[in-house]
């Protein structure tokens, strides 16, 4: 069954869309463990309650990590009240906050963010895969690590500790980019080709998401 959630907060009154923007997330409960449909939706809830609540104008490039610490501390400290011994539950979190022409994207595992420009599609993340590290490492290449089996195995997600290494990046947005959120239900089959191209052929995000 599907273990992916997501969820955002739009401004609603004009005032917000200055200080505090939108904040867009998704997250991916990891297969083979117990309750990822819980640990995605605990994180995904958690980032946003913890937006909504957030200062007038506090810098997205700390707020955002301090989020997702936070959603990893309340998905951790859920896996260990669920049951008398404690349940394994993990996640993979993306999350990306609006302001201005500034979009912050944080991450924790192998859910991606994509920016869309001119046809071409980038991924503004990396993923925390065993794979992708050996990649990084110059262990594999780039070939190999797409066929090896431990291409899924994530090198780190939210809820194996109190802790956890949250990757964030702040990039200017232009008139016309395009964001794409998703996890590798999307990203496995399709390449990030594939992904420009269906993007950029539909005027409506509607009728690019349906196909």
């Amino acid at each position: 069954h599907n273990e992916d959630y997501l969820g955002y907060v739009l401004p609603v009154m004009p005032a917000e869309v200055r200080t505090r923007g939108w904040l867009f997330a998704l997250a991916d409960g990891v297969g083979g463990q117990d309750c990822g449909e819980v640990a995605s939706r605990t994180a995904i809830e958690t980032l946003i309650g913890g937006f909504r609540r957030a200062a007038d104008g506090e810098p997205h490039g700390t707020l955002l990590p301090r989020l997702v610490q936070s959603a990893n501390a309340k998905v951790f400290e859920t896996g260990l009240s669920d049951s008398p011994g404690g349940t394994a539950m993990c996640t993979t979190v993306v999350a990306c906050a609006l302001r201005y022409d500034r979009v912050v994207v944080a991450h924790v595992g192998d859910s991606r963010c994509y920016r869309i420009r001119h046809g071409h599609a980038e991924a503004l993340t990396r993923d925390h895969t065993v794979a992708a590290e050996h990649v990084r490492l110059g262990i594999l290449s780039a070939r190999e690590a797409t066929q090896v089996e431990t291409r899924h195995v994530l090198s780190r997600s939210l809820g194996n500790g109190m802790v956890v290494g949250v990757e964030s990046r702040e990039h200017q947005m232009v008139p016309g980019d395009t964001l794409l959120l998703c996890s590798d239900g999307l990203h496995g089959p399709l390449t990030s080709v594939d992904i420009a191209e269906i993007v950029s052929s539909n005027a409506r995000l509607e009728r690019a998401v349906e196909q």
